[in-house]
């Protein structure tokens, strides 16, 4: 039971450095381990269009978890839908591809984190990116995870992406290439018309002699000699094993649950851990602080078009067709990912670089689709890309099963709200366009009337997250950040975090293709470390380790 580096989390950081790193150091052992099940021949997981049955509810592969009460969401829980299996979140995911604003690494950069800049990550997107358009200065063609453009692009998606136009936005046919500023379809992360999850990338497929993923098996805690991580402590079949790891352990569990696996083995803020019963290894006080999330409002619109996906008879009887179309050719409405179009749009034109995103689908999502309605029609998702509000994640226990307290702290900076009026307001003007306004229909909970008050309630009352959760486990230079530029976690040794967690701001965009670059920058940090070739920390975290 013993291993170089056990990786904690088969997410897209845990898998994309596990696959990244076995084939790098093939004389290394290599333990992943999940706490959900294995996902590869899991028909919800595979078929694109299973999204909207993983996200919704809680099941095996995802955690379900739920915020505490919201102030600013009108006192309500939110839900937070997280990947529990192979795959992690890349396995429930609306699977869009996009890296974020140039802009967005080059202010790591300059808040500390060294080696982060755009120049510098942008070899390892291109590396990790197998896109199926071919390669450019900005893309990959062979790498990992494949990258395709949607095989089937619903009427009512080109439509808003013509009524974006009429508005006066321009047509993007590239969110991650020379620009990001547009409207236009998403690519995904799809394989021949299947779910391409970071899992099925980097780990299955593929088979390692290094490499062991140890699924249906969580971990309680890092098991420290010192202040080493020496390994964990891990419960599966209901029994509590114990690995122990030679080199590195690697906690690659996610913005929520890798803060709650650090405090809950003794790094973390020393008065919250003694007050639950747990030894301190090392005082944290910043583990589980910058939680950053998108936040998200939805104009739902019901019309009586059948095109768009939805609860009818007639709607019904069409699928029985596109279940032959799926399985035999891979194609067809259930290779759709729901959200199939969108854009990066700026709240103002004096602006850097965009400050809002639009998720188009071609279907009501009412409450992450939680909550279901007769007929046809479709949704526009208005985020805010750089919230200025930060929440926590703590602890509800010293016991890793149970669940963290999540407390994103929604428009607790009022510029969050007032930015997302803005973006509602522009979102209207798009669906006021004659594309799609020539269609009628009602909207479920806004009209065109509202003042702007009636709007923020409205708001406060069915928003919510896009998905997005990063910042838990901080990067940087100064000594409150919770990991080095190196990913390795300040005050102790053997021990690093290589997931969303890590980043020091919210980028703007999807965050699953940003969490693989850091595998992969992690993968090559570690074989460093293994050569002997790896920097030294930097003056902080050197300050640290000899403190300790």
């Amino acid at each position: 039971m013993q291993y170089d580096y056990i990786i904690v989390g088969a997410g897209s950081g845990g898998c994309s450095l596990a696959g990244r790193l076995a084939d790098t150091c093939p004389d290394a052992t290599i333990a992943l381990i999940e706490a959900g099940p294995h996902t590869e021949r899991n028909p919800v997981v595979n078929m694109p269009v299973g999204v909207a049955v993983a996200v919704p509810f809680k099941l095996k592969t995802n955690y379900g978890y739920e915020t505490v009460p919201q102030p600013g969401l009108a006192g309500r829980r939110g839900y937070q839908p997280r990947g529990r299996g192979v795959g992690g979140s890349s396995a429930i995911n609306a699977m869009i591809y996009t890296r974020g604003h140039p802009l967005d690494y080059d202010e790591w950069s300059a808040l500390g984190c060294d080696g982060w800049s755009w120049s510098d990550v942008l070899p390892y997107f291109r590396r990790a990116e197998g896109n199926q358009r071919g390669a450019d200065a900005w893309h990959g063609d062979d790498g990992p995870l494949t990258v395709s453009d949607l095989r089937f692009q619903n009427p009512f998606s080109h439509r808003f992406v013509q009524a974006a136009v009429e508005a006066g936005h321009r047509l993007n046919p590239d969110f991650n290439g020379v620009d990001q500023e547009g409207v236009g379809f998403y690519q995904v992360t799809q394989r021949d018309g299947q779910r391409c999850s970071v899992a099925r990338a980097y780990v299955y497929g593929q088979p390692r002699a290094n490499l062991q993923t140890i699924a249906n098996a969580t971990v309680l805690r890092i098991t420290f000699d010192g202040k080493r991580a020496s390994g964990v402590e891990i419960v599966r079949g209901g029994r509590v094993e114990t690995l122990e790891a030679r080199a590195e352990v690697i906690v690659a569990a996610g913005a929520f649950n890798s803060p709650q696996l650090l405090m809950c083995s003794g790094v973390g803020p020393a008065a919250q851990l003694q007050a639950l019963g747990v030894a301190v290894v090392h005082d944290a006080p910043h583990v589980g602080r910058n939680l950053i999330d998108h936040v998200d409002f939805t104009i739902n619109k019901r019309v009586r078009s059948i095109e768009p996906t939805g609860f009818s008879l007639r709607g019904i009887a069409r699928m029985a067709p596109q279940w032959i179309t799926y399985s035999r050719h891979g194609r067809g409405m259930l290779s759709s990912n729901v959200a199939e179009a969108g854009g990066f749009l700026k709240s103002r034109p004096t602006l850097d670089r965009p400050d809002l995103q639009l998720h188009f689908c071609a279907a009501i999502v009412d409450d992450h689709n939680r909550r279901m309605h007769w007929g046809h029609g479709y949704s526009l998702h208005v985020c805010v890309l750089r919230p200025h509000s930060r929440g926590t994640v703590t602890l509800a226990s010293g016991d890793a099963r149970d669940a963290p307290l999540i407390d994103p702290r929604f428009f607790s900076d009022p510029r969050d709200l007032d930015l997302l009026v803005d973006g509602a307001h522009i979102g209207r003007r798009i669906l006021d366009a004659r594309p799609l306004a020539i269609h009628g229909g009602r909207e479920l909970y806004t009209h065109a009337g509202q003042s702007d008050a009636e709007l923020r309630a409205t708001i406060a009352a069915h928003a919510d997250t896009i998905y997005h959760p990063v910042g838990t486990c901080r990067m940087g230079s100064d000594a409150d950040a919770v990991v080095d530029s190196h990913l390795r976690v300040r005050g102790v040794t053997g021990l690093r975090v290589v997931d969303a967690s890590v980043m020091p701001t919210l980028i703007g965009g999807n965050t699953n293709a940003p969490t693989v670059m850091i595998g992969e920058r992690a993968a090559e940090f570690i074989a460093a470390a293994r050569r002997g070739t790896e920097r030294a920390p930097d003056a902080a975290t050197s300050a640290l380790s000899a403190a300790a």
